[in-house]
């Protein structure tokens, strides 16, 4: 006994870090005091062949009495049993051993999720259930002979559940090849096809959220090829098309009309996937805007109305609404100029220059809107049964023009353009004279257009 109490005091001071007490007395470390001693003497051994990268001698020597023996004994079993098992792997030709090495491997993962809290409990460096479930998805698929892809996708999906947007990169890419590998085996399996979407639009979040989250410089680049990696997946997996959407999503908006994050997902993947002229993406776009209207929802909603189904009734009044919602004078300025361009279009020109002056009422040095103004002047030009005294709108005209370029240097261009045009309808100095009027007096244009006008 005198022998074995010098050995343990040994070891106790070779061993600090792994125990608060004696080692002799610590139940991690096995149930007997000479099992204890074993433990602590085969930790020695493999530890000390790992730091050689001598992965056989660690894993005779050791290692693996310590796996199952004393699974609590130290974190070390678990960061070092996946080198040594990685590494033998690797190096192994026979399938047999192969596989053995592999099935530990996976052992090792099992272990260590099943008493992660009580490790934790004594490391440093704490680990989540995340993050080892994501190296275990990742180890599962990359060193296996036999991968089962079922297993590989829940794993994997598990660890995205789990890790969200602090998922390593690798794993979000590991998951997206693994959907669509499961797809493409079967490509008749609904329930595949619409995981596979939902995955696409995770792991395209998530790298967003990974991505912005880093300093290194060089992780940003082999995540930023992940992301890349991402959309190649699922691109060339053939899951998605217009059609195969609206099949999917198109019975089930009705029963998720509530539901603003399933919502959410349908409006993203057809937005993706440019399918905006779809019932199911009309119908999920105006169940969100309805949960959750927003100024950009409602815009959103009146330019789908009026691009992909020409109603221009149900645009306007999105436009509306947008406005309502909306408390940025600029930002309304710009949805009174698409209502004005909208009338105009649909030659309700009352309607049109009514917006345009609520634009410019929120927005003086909007240039578009005088454009826009200048156009609906020349349309309603006609005012007197003289037709060079109709013709003096044109210098109204030819005000806003100018006025556009004043406040809005920006559109220069395409008011001297439109200048040009119509400085060619003003009238003739001499028709006006035989009217009483000559160049430099003031004029009043009356009826639609009613402002005054200097002769020129």
């Amino acid at each position: 006994m005198k022998k074995i109490g010098l050995i343990a005091f040994a070891l106790f001071t070779m061993f600090g870090a792994y125990a608060q007490d004696k080692p002799e007395d610590d139940p991690r470390y096995g149930n007997t005091l000479e099992e204890r001693l074993e433990c602590l003497k085969y930790m020695s051994l493999y530890s000390e062949y790992v730091k050689t990268n001598n992965y056989k001698d660690a894993y005779e020597q050791g290692w693996k009495y310590v796996f199952e023996h004393a699974p609590l004994a130290s974190v070390n079993t678990y960061t070092y049993g996946i080198r040594i098992l990685r590494a033998l792997y690797k190096e192994e030709k026979d399938p047999e051993l192969k596989a053995q090495y592999s099935a530990e491997l996976m052992q090792v993962y099992e272990q260590r999720l099943q008493y992660l809290d009580q490790l934790n409990a004594r490391a440093q460096n704490k680990v989540t259930e995340a993050e080892v479930m994501g190296q275990y998805g990742h180890d599962y698929i990359s060193y296996n002979p036999k991968v089962s892809t079922s297993k590989a996708y829940e794993l994997l999906r598990k660890a995205v559940d789990l890790g969200k947007g602090k998922t390593q990169y690798y794993v979000l890419d590991d998951l997206m090849k693994v959907s669509s590998q499961r797809y493409a085996n079967k490509k008749d399996n609904e329930e595949y096809r619409e995981a596979l979407l939902q995955d696409y639009l995770d792991c395209a979040s998530y790298i967003d959220e990974f991505i912005a989250a880093q300093e290194s410089d060089q992780v940003i680049e082999q995540a930023t090829k992940v992301k890349e990696n991402i959309d190649g997946h699922f691109v060339n997996s053939g899951a998605a098309d217009c059609e195969s959407l609206q099949n999917i999503y198109g019975p089930k908006i009705e029963e998720n009309k509530d539901n603003l994050e399933y919502l959410t997902k349908v409006v993203r993947l057809m937005t993706i996937f440019d399918c905006k002229s779809s019932d199911a993406y009309f119908s999920a776009a105006e169940y969100a805007h309805a949960i959750s209207p927003s100024v950009q929802t409602a815009k959103s909603l009146a330019s789908l109305y009026y691009r992909q189904r020409e109603d221009t009734d149900k645009a306007i009044e999105y436009y509306n609404q947008a406005i309502e919602l909306d408390d940025d004078n600029k930002s309304k300025a710009d949805t009174y100029y698409t209502l004005a361009t909208l009338y105009m279009l649909n030659e309700k020109y009352d309607n049109s220059r009514s917006n345009v002056q609520k634009c410019l009422s929120n927005n003086p040095n909007y240039g578009k809107a005088y454009i826009l103004l200048a156009k609906l002047y020349a349309i309603k030009s006609d005012w007197s049964s003289e037709p060079a005294l109709n013709r003096c709108a044109y210098f109204a005209v030819l005000d806003k023009l100018e006025q556009a370029k004043r406040v809005d240097p920006t559109v220069a261009e395409d008011a001297n353009k439109l200048i040009s045009q119509y400085k060619n309808q003003t009238p003739q100095v001499e028709d006006l004279f035989m009217l009483g009027y000559k160049a430099g007096d003031q004029i009043e244009v009356k009826g639609w257009i009613n402002e005054k006008v200097t002769i020129r």
